[in-house]
């Protein structure tokens, strides 16, 4: 296969897998706009109560990720059985998970609270998560199944049900935070039942395409699925436990700078979450192109083609490459414009936040390039299903770096949100580095028969 052969497979995989994680993304974007035209107060709760939200649902991923390149192995070995095993124990697990983890939901203000988080906006938050904490268990089964049906191939139906999510979300949003169509004004109660609505939508849409899409019968995945494969739960939880503990450390690291953020203030905490919220939207594109190097290198390892997985490796990181250049000049030329989407026009606080979020864009177009190494790189190194090293390099460089250095750099240094920025960055930057550099040198000693160590 030649070169632009790798690019043309990586862009059919990866090109539903994007619009899917970019229409996941834009419902938090919707959101997040909503909630700015509600009041500025509501939309800092919303900002950190989704941030808590994700940062539990971050953890249960984990495992639901960790089927993808399971069953992109066995998928290359036509192993049918072993893939109903592993996605099935990975549906026992998250389901397992979703139950453990509901009272961290409806204790959240106290827990917000501990975080020095201002008294109001923890209690708003806690209202949101009560109720849009249910959707912890169509959340982290969704992605089970996502995992499942990407790695086979399907990412199409996964693209069509967060599109039909999308619609969903901001139908309700509009209906129930602003009392249309003689529904009662909910506010932040409003946008909690739409994000649990489009959850289990999406759910149910995966679910039916599971069970009897074309060609999926064959896997038999929901026929006895009460019987446990404590063996096949074993596989999932070791490459899965590591890969939470990597995406926590990642996903902690933003919401500690969400908590800094909150010490500054109301409005800088309103503002940053305007501002992740449109990084993150440029963010899924390198998600989606991850996730589609993941089963392409995992079909390659299975294998043992090591030519063929240095070149998926080598088109993937190319198309990230290309999207860093497009967005960090997306990002100085539009900072201001697309920061004012999200704040009502009337809201006399509008130039300030506009001019926080703006300068905040700004110091974001310096880690775009990092953020996205980092997240190919992992991506990378699931497919050899290789995790544990990798947790380890990550947690130093986002919590013993990345978060000391965001302190330091927004308070005793006096440079506010942008050194608070400026510290995630450098985390960042030093995961993504020493990351690649372990998949190159893994890649380098791939045998036929080598399994990571």
């Amino acid at each position: 296969m030649t070169f632009t052969a790798h690019i043309r497979a990586t862009l059919k995989l990866g090109l539903p897998l994007i619009g899917g994680q970019l229409a996941q993304t834009f419902i938090g974007v919707t959101d997040t706009v909503m909630m700015g035209w509600y009041g500025v107060e509501e939309l800092a709760a919303v900002a950190l109560g989704s941030s808590y939200f994700h940062l539990i649902l971050i953890m249960g991923m984990g495992f639901s990720l960790a089927i993808m390149p399971m069953v992109a192995a066995a998928s290359a070995r036509d192993d049918a059985v072993q893939v109903r095993r592993v996605t099935r124990m990975g549906l026992w697990i998250g389901i397992a998970f979703g139950a453990l983890s509901l009272p961290l939901f409806w204790f959240s203000e106290a827990i917000l609270l501990e975080a020095r988080q201002d008294p109001q906006v923890a209690a708003d938050a806690q209202s949101y998560l009560r109720i849009a904490g249910l959707a912890i268990w169509p959340g982290v089964l969704l992605i089970a199944l996502r995992s499942h049906l990407s790695a086979l191939d399907r990412p199409g139906i996964v693209l069509w049900a967060w599109l039909g999510g999308l619609v969903l979300n901001a139908f309700v949003n509009w209906v129930l935070i602003f009392g249309n169509l003689g529904a009662p004004e909910l506010g932040i109660k409003g946008a909690a039942i739409a994000s649990l609505g489009t959850h289990l939508l999406i759910f149910a849409i995966l679910v039916l395409y599971a069970a009897r899409g074309p060609g999926m019968r064959a896997y038999e995945l929901f026929v006895r699925f009460w019987r446990p494969d404590w063996d096949a739960m074993g596989q999932v939880f070791r490459l899965g436990a590591p890969i939470a503990v990597t995406l926590l450390s990642e996903a902690g690291l933003f919401m500690a700078t969400m908590i800094l953020m909150g010490w500054i203030g109301t409005l800088e905490l309103a503002a940053h979450g305007i501002a992740l919220q449109i990084i993150s939207v440029t963010f899924m594109i390198h998600i989606g192109l991850s996730s589609a190097a993941t089963i392409r290198v995992g079909r390659a390892w299975s294998t043992g083609d090591p030519n063929a997985l240095r070149n998926a490796a080598k088109a993937a990181l190319l198309l990230s490459g290309v999207t860093v250049a497009a967005t960090i000049l997306l990002l100085i030329l539009a900072a201001e414009p697309l920061v004012g989407l999200f704040v009502d026009p009337s809201d006399p606080l509008r130039p300030q936040i506009i001019a926080v979020g703006a300068s905040l864009l700004i110091v974001a177009c310096f880690f775009q390039l990092a953020d996205a190494a980092q997240v190919m790189a992992l991506g990378l190194l699931r497919g050899l299903q290789d995790t544990t090293v990798p947790m380890i390099y990550a947690f130093i460089a986002y919590w013993i770096i990345g978060v000391p250095l965001a302190w330091a750099l927004g308070f005793p240094l006096g440079w506010g949100g942008e050194g608070i920025w400026a510290g995630l960055a450098i985390g960042l930057a030093g995961a993504g580095a020493i990351l690649v550099l372990r998949f190159w040198r893994m890649s380098a000693k791939l045998t036929t028969n080598s399994v990571p160590a």
